[in-house]
């Protein structure tokens, strides 16, 4: 950066003094210099108790990015404020006095626009991979991190333990599957990417998905759902049941054969798909939850097809990390079989406005390969508004909406069978 006056008419966020104001004093307050040299204009015991603040409204941060965990108790909107404007002030768009010659981005405007960003600017990542530092932006940097960070600990917190890395992504669910497939088709040889054009897709009635296969140049073969309960797979939730109801499994009249009122994954079909020829399909594409009468799919039967095929298994976990049952069944499907991706909405599982989507998996290598798929930076907002959310939840907070969800449930499941 190079500093000189700013250019006349154009009031961007590189010379905005007032918001910068509030992060040097910020700044300045947590140096031992300003509290000494404050003590001589001030009683020494009144700037003691200051300083005694300052120290203890820092620690929770300090141990934010010491421990990359949710925090145990929810943040203050104040403090997730400060944390927001700190880490603005280490931006390069807000040093005061300063203008990036030629550059071309993090120029605002509008005090609407900046104000509803907190001064972030920059976005995150750069353009070889959205989970790289970005030179420009060590503050955005930072709360991307923390983003994934926390977004993987919440992961876990609510069941699906078996991950090893997760990554926030700026784009909804379908497109944030079609970047999954594209990073997954990457990685391949050339010889193999070019023969595996098939995504072997359990049906489910909703386009977003169907989309996201087209997208990425892939072929959709779509495996159709089967009413017959002698034919179709379900999930097995009586493990869940079972912890539940503390060893008791209560009765459930289902009968074994006939049609039934559900659609179930046809794992004799997508068996004897790829018994056939498994040598082009990319992956197999499974659903955790639908709109009814479409049954979750067998992710864990459907996962150990999958090791025993060497194909890919990607898993459209939208809605699904709200229901403990299927994170078990996500966690269960990753230690006997193959899943190697798992994309989860933001909007639809952690209360946030739609735009964005977490990918996870047990293998961190793949997940570092779908960041370094997407071209170019990315909007920094659905990383910062999950961020934000997760601190002011905090573990407690998350865990009561999970645990007050499940409690819901089993009085709507009661009030729905006396109808």
């Amino acid at each position: 950066c190079v500093k000189f006056a700013r250019p006349q008419g154009i009031p961007t966020a590189h010379t905005n003094r007032h918001h910068l104001c509030a992060a040097q004093l910020a700044a300045m307050a947590q140096s031992e210099e300003f509290y000494a040299a404050a003590a001589k204009l001030v009683d020494a015991h009144v700037v003691e108790q200051a300083r005694q603040v300052s120290r203890t409204n820092a620690a929770p941060v300090l141990q934010l990015v010491n421990d990359r965990k949710l925090p145990a108790d929810g943040w203050s909107d104040a403090a997730v404020e400060r944390l927001l404007r700190d880490c603005a002030a280490m931006d390069s768009n807000n040093f005061g006095g300063n203008v990036g010659v030629g550059e071309r981005e993090a120029r605002v405007w509008s005090g609407v626009v900046r104000r509803r960003h907190a001064g972030l600017a920059h976005g995150v990542g750069r353009s070889g991979d959205i989970a790289a530092v970005q030179p420009k932006a060590a503050g955005s940097s930072l709360l991307a991190k923390l983003s994934n960070a926390l977004a993987l600990d919440a992961l876990k917190e609510a069941g699906l333990t078996e991950f090893a890395d997760a990554l926030v992504l700026p784009c909804a669910t379908g497109l944030s599957l079609s970047l999954s497939l594209l990073a997954l088709r990457q990685a391949l040889p050339p010889d193999e990417a070019k023969r595996r054009t098939k995504v072997l897709w359990c049906r489910i009635d909703q386009k977003s998905c169907f989309k996201g296969i087209l997208l990425a140049g892939l072929e959709a073969e779509v495996i159709q759902t089967t009413r017959d309960r002698a034919r179709g797979s379900a999930p097995d939730h009586a493990r869940a049941l079972r912890k539940k109801n503390k060893g008791a499994v209560a009765p459930i009249e289902v009968a074994a054969t006939g049609l039934g009122d559900e659609l179930l994954t046809d794992l004799p079909s997508l068996e004897a798909r790829l018994a056939d020829d498994a040598s082009t399909v990319l992956c197999v594409l499974t659903t955790t939850s639908c709109f009814a009468p479409r049954a979750p799919d067998d992710v864990v039967a459907v996962a150990r097809l999958c090791a025993a095929q060497g194909v890919a298994h990607v898993v459209n976990n939208a809605y699904g990390v709200q229901c403990a049952r299927t994170c078990a069944q996500i966690s269960r499907a990753c230690r006997v079989g193959r899943v190697d991706v798992v994309v989860q909405s933001t909007d639809k599982n952690f209360l946030v406005p739609v735009g964005g989507a977490v990918v996870a998996g047990p293998d961190a290598k793949i997940v570092a390969t779908i960041g370094k798929a997407y071209p170019g930076r990315a909007s920094a907002a659905p990383t910062v508004d999950l961020l934000c959310t997760l601190l002011g939840l905090g573990r407690r907070g998350w865990r009561d909406l999970l645990e007050g969800r499940e409690r819901r449930r089993d009085a709507f499941e009661a009030r729905l069978a006396e109808v």
